[in-house]
């Protein structure tokens, strides 16, 4: 038994997942079983029935979380084959025999012989040239910036008057 409070509440959590994914599974298995005995009377209803009950219930169980993706989509498949299978008797036992087809004499049709095509010009792509306008910039004046030297020269000046 854990001591830790997390792996307390991990036990508990599993648990219940443990039990719904137990019974998900008997509900999918008694389905596919529903199923098999539908189709074993040839009772074609019912079947259909319960073939979409078991596709719904394996689709759940996928987007639970309960059973891989390949695994449903395997036993979907299975199910599908058993379904046509019976599916296909009861069209060729419904169906009469159909009477036979007179046969047609083909007529051998001329041969034509072709002709050589002339051979096409090369096409010459155009090239496009696009028209954009372009938006000059308006120029600022360029600022000199004033070095220190520069500076001292000009306050002594401005001083001295």
């Amino acid at each position: 038994m854990p001591q830790i409070k997390s792996a307390i509440k991990r036990v508990k959590t599993s648990e219940k997942s443990h039990l719904r994914n137990i019974s998900c599974k008997s509900k999918i298995k008694s389905s596919i079983k529903k199923f098999n005995l539908a189709l074993s009377e040839n009772n074609q209803e019912e079947s259909i029935k319960y073939f979409k009950d078991t596709v719904s219930i394996l689709d759940k169980s996928v987007n639970k979380g309960i059973l891989p993706k390949n695994t449903a989509s395997r036993q979907k498949s299975n199910l599908t084959k058993k379904l046509n299978t019976l599916i296909k008797l009861e069209q060729i036992k419904e169906s009469a025999p159909a009477a036979p087809k007179k046969v047609l004499e083909t007529q051998e049709k001329p041969v034509v012989k072709k002709t050589a095509k002339a051979a096409k010009k090369p096409v010459v792509k155009k090239l496009v040239v696009s028209k954009k306008k372009t938006v000059k910039a308006k120029e600022k004046p360029v600022v000199k910036k004033a070095t220190k030297a520069a500076k001292k020269t000009e306050t002594k000046k401005q001083n001295s008057n």
